[in-house]
């Protein structure tokens, strides 16, 4: 078996399963921290399957849209992630400048989420579908900005070479953390977890995607939630390949390793914000953003001032 095709189903099988062991990983840390026994690691896993086998009741009120709506997410979230290197500079698709695929790809995902949601006519799921348009207007300018300064410091244009070869680059010591750390809020923005919002609780004064959601049941709900876990995979993938120093097309085995456990050690970070921290009131939120935007202006100036170009 060559090398891209052995990459090729690791990326498949992290895809398929991380979703479920990142919120695993999770809960387990909340447990640790709060001396709780907790959900096992793979309760996610069986949650899903039993929204797969319960039946679907829809609001009379409800158009065709509303059910696709769910699966559009769905499809939306797994193109995205065949675009994105999980394992280091390795995609299963690539080709230049596909990092405006996957955040439009991504964008849809969140316009027909919002449209599903008001669907139904509840002002309430409406009041959900504003709020995720309002931070999703003040993450995805950080997200291309994060991904500008990448094509600035390295020269490259699609998405796996630009991370990959950022570790060659004399920028990488002086970007690296601003922008790990950009991208730790762009997933708990995009993931819907603590500060921004708590997939657990049921608060209407601060829910934003658990309240877009509340119409959905069965295998549309199981739908939607693993795209969420999806999207939480996405952006731990890619911290992961911006801390991982192995090359997947020349160790596969010892990168893909590698990158899988960067990935549930940002599981961990995750768990430990929710531990020790509390969602921040819904006025901070947009300030909480907005540092991921900070953040990458801060990586971006480093990269022009020293000689990147910006």
């Amino acid at each position: 078996m060559n090398t891209l095709m052995l990459l090729t189903l690791a990326h498949i099988a992290v895809v398929l399963v991380m979703p479920f062991l990142l919120v695993g990983v999770i809960n387990r840390t909340k447990s640790w921290w709060g001396a709780r026994k907790g959900p096992g690691l793979l309760q996610s896993y069986h949650d899903l399957r039993r929204l797969l086998r319960k039946r679907q009741v829809v609001s009379d009120t409800a158009t065709p849209l509303f059910r696709l709506g769910a699966y559009v997410v769905l499809v939306c979230a797994l193109i995205a992630m065949a675009f994105v290197p999980l394992l280091g500079q390795f995609a299963p698709l690539s080709f230049a400048h596909d990092f405006v695929a996957v955040a439009y790809t991504l964008g849809l995902a969140r316009l027909v989420l919002m449209l599903s949601a008001m669907d139904v006519g509840s002002p309430f799921e409406g009041m959900g579908a504003a709020r995720e348009a309002k931070f999703g207007a003040f993450a995805e300018p950080a997200l291309f900005l994060l991904l500008g300064t990448l094509g600035a410091a390295t020269g490259m244009s699609s998405f796996a070479d630009m991370l990959g070869h950022l570790h060659h680059t004399t920028y990488y010591l002086l970007i690296v953390w601003p922008l790990a750390g950009a991208l730790l809020i762009l997933l708990q923005t995009e993931a819907a977890r603590v500060p921004v919002d708590d997939p657990l609780t049921h608060l209407e004064l601060t829910m934003i995607h658990e309240v877009m959601i509340l119409d959905h049941s069965g295998p549309e709900l199981a739908a939607m939630q693993y795209a969420a876990g999806l999207k939480m995979t996405l952006y731990a993938g890619l911290i992961a390949t911006l801390l991982n120093p192995l090359d997947p097309l020349a160790e596969p085995m010892a990168a893909s390793a590698v990158a899988v456990m960067l990935m549930l050690g940002v599981a961990v970070v995750v768990g430990c914000f929710e531990s020790l921290m509390a969602r921040l009131p819904l006025q901070w939120v947009t300030s909480y953003v907005w540092l991921a935007g900070w953040l990458t202006l801060l990586a971006a100036a480093a990269v022009g001032v020293t000689g990147g170009g910006l």
